[in-house]
């Protein structure tokens, strides 16, 4: 009795192949992308506050400027509530705003544009802007919303939410009894203190979310590689469409002919004679009588093969022979690796001859 093995894999829909690099591609140029948000975020926040701490004296010096202009000098001037003193105040409000705000804001930017140029390159892509009814659907709404990648997300947030709140608060605790004396302080000692307490606490907060991002990047990455997964029909589909694609098989068959050419080249230093017509054709022969019946052709070229061929003969010795009539009844008629047809004995045996004539002269 014969068993067959029959794949039922091939049958069902179920989607158990990691995906190829054409799948890859073309998911790609719809905009579907492996991507951790986190990533982005935790990073922004760690780098823009180490900005902030960076800057901490300038933003320290320009905080204390405007307070100092706002509640000193300002107060005392007799157009505060004139539209003149309003428009100063408006104006060194504007100044020390984009003197503090715009530094931090390049360094945010910068930071999410390298980390999702790292996680995605360069990516233009218009298919996203397609209107797609099936996003207004309100059952696909639902649908979403009750998924398990909202549920992932949802948990997610739970997550930033516990260990952030508890970082901030367990630091804050700790600060307590500086924080009940805050009254008791200079106006620049206040300053200060809120400033270090700001840092403190967004660089124990960037931590913990950087942490998360690890992990949410190894999710997503796994996410990616599942929704992407084929069935084995599906690549055996996509391996018939790529055979039959007349630029793959052109690509094929150029590597096939190079590999075949740099082997038939490899076996030229094996040749006793080259034959010529002198300039178009040449083919390699050899004949080693305890191995073989007739001589074998190792090598056939034309034109730049056909000086290469002659090029390798020159640099190990080769014996070159002319004769136009019998070099190319050889390229036309035998292929390589096979052996002299018996018409060919007779004039291939006089070139032998004198090769060998040749070389016992020597």
């Amino acid at each position: 009795m014969t068993l067959f093995h029959i794949d039922l894999q091939l049958f069902t829909g179920e989607k158990t192949e990691k995906a190829t690099p054409k799948r890859k591609k073309e998911a790609r140029e719809k905009g579907q992308v492996m991507q951790s948000k986190e990533i982005n975020s935790a990073l922004i926040l760690l780098f823009t506050f180490l900005a902030l701490f960076l800057l901490g004296n300038y933003t320290y010096q320009n905080l204390l400027l405007f307070t100092h202009n706002m509640f000193l000098n300002t107060v005392n001037t007799e157009d505060l509530f004139t539209v003149n003193g309003i428009h100063k105040m408006f104006m060194l409000l504007v100044t020390v705003t984009a003197k503090l705000v715009v530094p931090i804001m390049g360094v945010a930017f910068l930071v999410g544009l390298i980390c999702s140029y790292m996680q995605v390159g360069f990516l233009f892509t218009t298919k996203t802007l397609g209107i797609k009814f099936d996003r207004i659907n309100p059952i696909n709404g639902f649908k979403k919303i009750f998924s398990k990648k909202s549920l992932v997300e949802f948990v997610k947030s739970l997550l930033k939410i516990i260990l952030v709140g508890y970082v901030t608060f367990s630091y804050a605790l700790k600060q307590s009894k500086t924080v009940m004396n805050i009254l008791d302080m200079s106006l620049e000692s206040i300053i200060g203190f809120i400033g270090s307490i700001t840092i403190q606490v967004a660089f124990r907060a960037a931590i913990v979310l950087i942490l998360l991002a690890v992990m949410d990047y190894f999710f997503q990455k796994w996410e990616y590689e599942n929704e992407l997964k084929m069935s084995k029909q599906e690549v055996k589909e996509e391996y018939k469409q790529m055979e039959g694609d007349p630029q793959v098989k052109s690509k094929i068959k150029e590597k096939q002919r190079q590999i075949s050419m740099r082997r038939m080249m490899q076996d030229v230093p094996k040749a006793d004679v080259i034959i010529t017509n002198p300039t178009h054709y040449a083919v390699a022969l050899r004949y080693d009588s305890n191995l073989e019946a007739a001589p074998v052709l190792l090598a056939k070229g034309v034109d730049l093969v056909a000086q290469n061929i002659k090029k390798a003969a020159n640099e190990h010795e080769i014996p070159i022979v002319e004769n136009k009539l019998l070099a190319r009844t050889i390229f036309y008629q035998v292929d390589i690796g096979a052996s002299i047809p018996p018409d060919l004995y007779q004039a291939v045996a006089e070139v032998l001859a004198y090769v060998y004539q040749l070389k016992n002269s020597y």
